[in-house]
């Protein structure tokens, strides 16, 4: 069976380094790094009396794995303005979180070489666990700032909807 249905010339998997994410309805700035996404099933394992000695096994609950996300740090304060939903420290007793919007829907793309979009994951209900404003400073680096969220979620799937794109091909002249 062909990896690729569109292109069955395409042998490559993508790439891993180009992609964006989208909350709130558009782009956010600079993601240079996105978490992979996982999820894992326990197992849960059981016996009647007459089995012989071996268990049977079958699913149990899913979890989902917090996603991070990286940037370089610029005047863009949407990192930090989801993060102050969750706790916004001296906003005023009662006021410290933001119950109504402090959860998300996202979207992950993914492009392939030529910068179509390939993949997309929707992740559900995200929240922000940790927020780290920049990363350690050092005057004898040679390094870009980074600032990083660390996103809780309840589940992601696959957008099927986005179908594999017809690759260009280019002749020559």
């Amino acid at each position: 069976m062909a990896q690729f249905s569109v292109n069955p010339q395409r042998f490559d998997p993508y790439k891993n380094f180009k992609f964006r994410i989208k909350w709130d309805g558009r782009f956010v700035a600079g993601v240079s790094k996105i978490g992979a996404l996982k999820r894992t099933t326990e197992v849960v394992t059981h016996r009647e009396g007459g089995d012989p000695s071996s268990s049977r096994k079958s699913p149990g609950r899913s979890e989902y794995e917090a996603i991070s996300i990286e940037r370089g740090v610029t005047h863009d304060k949407d990192f930090e303005q989801w993060a102050n939903k969750v706790w916004n420290y001296g906003s005023g007793l009662g006021a410290e979180v933001a119950l109504k919007d402090f959860r998300k829907d996202l979207i992950i793309e993914v492009y392939n070489e030529a910068g179509q979009l390939a993949l997309a994951y929707k992740v559900f209900r995200c929240w922000v666990s940790e927020f780290q404003a920049q990363a350690d400073l050092d005057a004898n680096a040679n390094a870009v700032l980074i600032q990083s969220l660390k996103l809780e979620n309840e589940g992601w799937e696959r957008d099927y909807e986005v179908a594999e794109p017809a690759e260009p091909s280019f002749t020559e002249p």
